[in-house]
């Protein structure tokens, strides 16, 4: 219900969803960007409200607790324990990540790759290695303010990491986020 409403919001203000991707395609690791606003949270709920009920995002598991929890969770929040690697029961994050795909099937998780609405000259390439081992692929989700249009751009098999990186950043390269000026590409691949 809670997805409708984002839907409903895009829609009626001129937003336009667009899915370059095969209709097969089930389970991934969803790179979005722009990441320039808290305006960015309605987009991705669309992309959310898209790819139900397989899109889910990672949040700390303390804001799963009643009252915010419901809310995050309707729109598909997973909380994560990250005590679980402090306890050396999982190596990493990138572990931790990679085994949802395990136990949600099929599955579709959502990552900002700049990890903040700041710009930043490097972005966090643990998506990367989550999809190598978790063996699923890499979309590339955009909100493109200029044209109102979002969605789903391209797949990538990980393979060749600076290849794979170059390729994330020719797509990126024409998309127009909400503050264009917050946006930057990452400088090791530009």
């Amino acid at each position: 219900m809670l997805l409708n409403f984002f839907n409903l919001v895009l829609k009626l203000t001129g937003w336009r969803f667009v899915r370059n991707i095969p209709d097969d395609l089930k389970s991934f690791v969803m790179i979005g960007a722009p990441h320039t606003s808290n305006y960015d949270f309605f987009p991705a709920m669309g992309v959310s409200y898209q790819l139900r009920p397989y899109a889910k995002f990672i949040i700390k598991i303390e804001w799963l607790k009643p009252p915010m929890g419901i809310l995050f969770k309707a729109m598909g929040g997973i909380g994560v324990n990250r005590g679980l690697i402090k306890t050396g029961k999982v190596a990493s994050s990138t572990d931790l990540f990679a085994n949802l795909f395990k136990e949600h099937n099929p599955f579709v998780l959502m990552i900002s790759p700049e990890g903040t609405r700041s710009p930043v000259d490097e972005w966090k390439s643990g998506f990367y290695y989550i999809a190598q081992k978790a063996g699923v692929p890499i979309v590339l989700g955009y909100a493109d303010y200029k044209k109102k249009e979002y969605g789903l751009g391209m797949v990538i098999y990980p393979t060749d990491f600076d290849k794979d990186m170059k390729a994330i950043a020719n797509f990126f390269s024409t998309v127009e986020g909400h503050t264009p000026q917050k946006f930057k590409l990452d400088k090791r691949y530009k």
